[in-house]
């Protein structure tokens, strides 16, 4: 793999990694109730469930996807209903005044689980890497080596990219620790979240 394939690969890369979505709206939401390190820290959650992905299509395993239509939305339905399930926990959310010195209570294993949960719920982010990363490889050279570098950068700009989400978030808490303003950016999450799953509901594999 040449320099030229990674200065291509980068930028195309971190635009998939910074696109809005529902892991990255999450790293808003935890930060703005938990803080910026714990909503990184969930953000593990989301790098384990990538890092399995990018295993999976290195391994081929993902025409899994490509040829069961019956898996497929399987998943699909089941990530679309636990985007639901968060998307109403946020509408009924505790909007309490909280003092912005103070951190809430949080249960980090949970909020970690809740983001492997959403990135692993979406089928469509294993056919991106397989359709993304496969054209960045070389098949003149070992795959594998070229599969481990590419899927390491894009772990590390996936972090770079969910603790710029979760920075997004500290400086939102701020204009939100009032009752009101908790309830409009709790209720306009779970809004944005029942339409990803929606939008999840509707995709179709291709």
């Amino acid at each position: 793999m040449n320099a030229s394939t990674l200065l291509l690969f980068i930028p195309a890369c971190f635009a998939l990694n910074m696109a809005p979505g529902p892991n990255n709206l999450l790293s808003i939401s935890n930060a703005t109730r938990y803080g910026f390190l714990a909503s990184c820290f969930a953000g593990l959650g989301r790098l384990l469930a990538f890092s399995a992905m990018i295993a999976l299509s290195a391994t081929g395993l993902a025409a899994i996807l490509e040829t069961s239509e019956l898996i497929f939305y399987v998943i699909k339905i089941l990530g679309a209903a636990y985007l639901l399930f968060i998307a109403l926990k946020l509408w009924v959310a505790d909007n309490l005044e909280v003092d912005t010195k103070e951190t809430p209570k949080k249960n980090l294993l949970e909020l970690t689980k809740q983001e492997f949960f959403v990135a692993a719920g979406n089928p469509k982010a294993i056919l991106i890497f397989t359709a993304f990363l496969p054209q960045f490889i070389d098949p003149s050279q070992n795959i594998a080596p070229q599969f481990a570098v590419l899927g390491a950068l894009f772990l590390l700009l996936e972090l770079i990219a969910l603790a710029g989400y979760a920075m997004i978030g500290l400086h939102l808490r701020r204009w939100f620790n009032q009752p009101s303003g908790k309830r409009l950016f709790n209720r306009t999450c779970a809004v944005l979240l029942s339409g990803a799953a929606t939008l999840l509901l509707t995709t179709r594999r291709t």
